[in-house]
């Protein structure tokens, strides 16, 4: 995603979000970066995706840091860049953004991708992105 646009969703705060502060309740935020990441692998799938390998991402780690608070009625943009190394894992990396580019929270999480029926990571996660039609 390095070279084209960062992918990004934007998401306004409900007042059901909420905790008894008034700001964004913690785990929200966790929520926003699964939007972000489920969002993601819809829009980035030219082909069939991973439907016909018997493999589905699962998330392993996950991190937040807060940096500002949300409050009801905020819009915010919900940032997301895929990174691959070695191994089976690769990496996602969020930000969630308010509008005026004031950095609310930063998500980093750790994935790979599970062949359901073994329920082992599978080798070269790139490379399945890649033969599944996926545009990274």
């Amino acid at each position: 995603m390095s070279q084209r646009e960062q992918y990004s969703v934007r998401i306004k705060v409900r007042h059901y979000e909420l905790d008894t502060l008034g700001h964004l309740n913690h785990a929200v935020y966790h929520q926003y970066g699964e939007v972000a990441r489920l969002e993601w692998f819809n829009d980035a799938c030219e082909g069939k995706g991973f439907a016909d390998k018997n493999i589905a991402p699962v998330l392993l780690e996950t991190r937040v840091k807060f940096r500002r608070e949300l409050r009801e009625g905020d819009t915010v943009d919900v940032t997301l860049d895929v990174t691959f190394g070695d191994g089976k894992t690769f990496e996602m990396y969020s930000e969630i953004r308010k509008l005026d580019g004031t950095v609310a929270a930063e998500i980093e999480c750790v994935l790979g991708l599970m062949d359901l029926e073994r329920r082992k990571l599978v080798r070269n996660p790139k490379e399945q992105f890649v033969e599944a039609g996926f545009s990274i």
